[in-house]
């Protein structure tokens, strides 16, 4: 896994885009990228002795990180765990950008939008101004990462949203960068949230810099697996909810009524759920706009939801079987690299068998086309 291998090349004009991989922050991202007043702070790698592997400090985070699940890629079920690892047992190329085109050609993948691991937990954080300096420090870094292969590895910077102004500016500052979108928090850092009016020049923003805003599973502190009932596990049932919230808050509050063009991407949540949720919302809309309120829209929620709403998804036999009851154009696989959920190396066994169904041009949509539109890629 450490060692670049020489793997034949792909065919880039053909082959499948990853709308979400990832990077493991090394131990130097926020340490040396930092704003010095918090480098004191910054988030970092510890030794930890009970496990006999590393974890990730983050200031502010209930618990130190593991690291062996943030990069079980290609690992068999049973040897993934929470902990235990060497940050340098890790994928190499999930934190040095010279391996990770190899790692690429291994699983067929033409090329790849970056999320961050660390980055994800951050905007938890109710810091603003700790929360904005490492999104800062970030951004620094990943654009070193991507500069290694920029027409193969796609970033996307982060904002801590203190204030609409200022997220402005840091669209601008994204953009002059390179990069092709940003991460936005669950939750911004201002006291209105995102459903006021008072947000509306950020989605312009957003529209006029060509920038899509992409909302992450487990970046709202709602879905974050702390209090789960039942067994641990269930916590992965839950973690999509704080992408369906989001989704509600924009559509019921008339936000893309009011700006049409604004598109909202909804990454690693899956997608064979969008259905019976545009059904839901269109019933309550009908019947309990009037006691439970929402702003009066020109169109059906699921009518938005069919036009503004990107959904990103790894493996989802059940949104390929039923992707005539959504829009084929706003669905875009992703192999999630280095994650645990990730189907990295197997991506190629993985398409053929679930898109098998799927006519060609909802392949091409799907696999390479509806993320090139997206992101405007040549």
């Amino acid at each position: 896994m450490n060692e670049m291998t020489k793997i034949a090349a792909v065919d880039v004009t053909t082959a499948p885009i990853s709308a979400d991989s990832h990077i493991v922050e090394p131990p130097h991202c926020y340490v040396d990228f930092i704003d010095p007043a918090f480098r004191d702070r910054a988030p970092r790698v510890v030794e930890h002795a009970e496990s006999g592997g590393d974890k990730y400090f983050i200031e502010g985070f209930p618990n130190l990180v593991g690291l062996n699940s943030l990069a079980a890629a290609g690992k068999a079920p049973e040897e993934i765990r929470v902990e235990g690892d060497k940050f340098s047992e890790l994928h190499r190329s999930g934190w040095d950008p010279k391996f990770r085109v190899a790692d690429m050609e291994r699983d067929g993948v033409a090329a790849e939008f970056i999320y961050p691991t660390i980055g994800m937990l951050i905007c938890n954080l109710m810091d603003a101004d700790y929360k904005n300096a490492c999104m800062v420090a970030y951004n620094r870094w990943l654009e070193t990462y991507v500069a290694e292969a920029p027409d193969r590895i796609y970033g996307l910077g982060q904002t801590a949203v203190r204030s609409v102004e200022e997220a402005i500016e840091d669209f601008r500052r994204i953009k002059d960068m390179g990069f092709k979108g940003v991460m936005m928090p669950g939750y911004p850092s201002t006291e209105f949230d995102y459903d006021d009016h008072r947000f509306d020049p950020l989605w312009q923003a957003s529209v006029e810099m060509e920038l899509p805003l992409s909302f992450h599973i487990l970046t709202a502190r709602t879905d974050t697996g702390f209090g789960v009932r039942g067994p641990k596990i269930n916590f992965f049932q839950a973690i999509i909810r704080g992408c369906q919230d989001i989704i509600g808050t924009f559509i019921y509050s008339g936000v893309f009524d009011r700006n049409p063009d604004f598109k909202l991407v909804c990454v690693e949540a899956d997608a064979g759920w969008a259905p019976h949720f545009m059904y839901r919302m269109d019933h309550a809309y009908e019947r309990h706009r009037y006691w439970q309120k929402c702003d009066e829209l020109s169109k059906m929620p699921s009518e938005f939801f069919k036009e503004n709403v990107y959904l990103t998804f790894q493996d989802d036999y059940t949104a390929l079987r039923n992707v005539d009851q959504m829009n084929p154009r706003r669905l875009m696989w992703a192999s999630d690299f280095p994650h645990s959920d990730s189907t990295w190396p197997w991506s190629q066994d993985v398409i053929a068998d679930q898109f098998a169904g799927l006519t060609e041009d909802q392949k091409r949509w799907i696999l390479r086309d509806n993320v090139r539109e997206l992101y405007k890629l040549d």
